[in-house]
C-alpha cells in the first residue's frame, strides 16, 4: 500500500489534516522497510538514511533511532492537534 495525495477518505477518516509531502514520502519508506520485513526502529533508520529520506521537519542530520523517534512523536503530535482543531475527514 501506498499513501497517495489522493487517498481514500474512509480509509484516512480520523486525519485532521491530510499528510505533508515528506510526511508521505516517510510514510511510504517506512512500509517499504517494513514490508521487507525489517521491524527494528534502528535498522529502518539506516534504511531511511541509505534511501535518502528526508525528514519532514526539516531538519538536517542523518537518520538514527533517536531521529525517527523524534520526527514520528513531532508528526503525531501535530495530527493530534489538527484532529482536536479541525476534527475528522482532512
Amino acid at each position: 500500500m501506498i499513501i497517495s495525495h489522493d487517498h481514500s477518505l474512509l480509509a484516512y477518516q480520523s486525519l485532521g489534516r491530510q499528510l505533508t509531502e515528506k510526511e508521505r514520502e516517510l510514510a511510504n519508506a517506512m512500509i517499504k522497510a517494513f514490508g521487507a520485513g525489517e521491524h527494528d526502529f534502528a535498522a529502518v533508520a539506516r534504511l531511511l538514511e541509505e534511501w535518502k529520506v528526508p525528514r519532514p521537519s526539516g531538519e538536517s542530520g542523518p537518520w538514527t533511532l533517536q531521529s525517527l523517534e523524534q520526527e514520528l512523536h513531532q508528526i503525531n503530535t501535530s495530527l493530534d492537534l489538527a484532529y482536536a482543531e479541525n476534527g475528522f475527514g482532512a
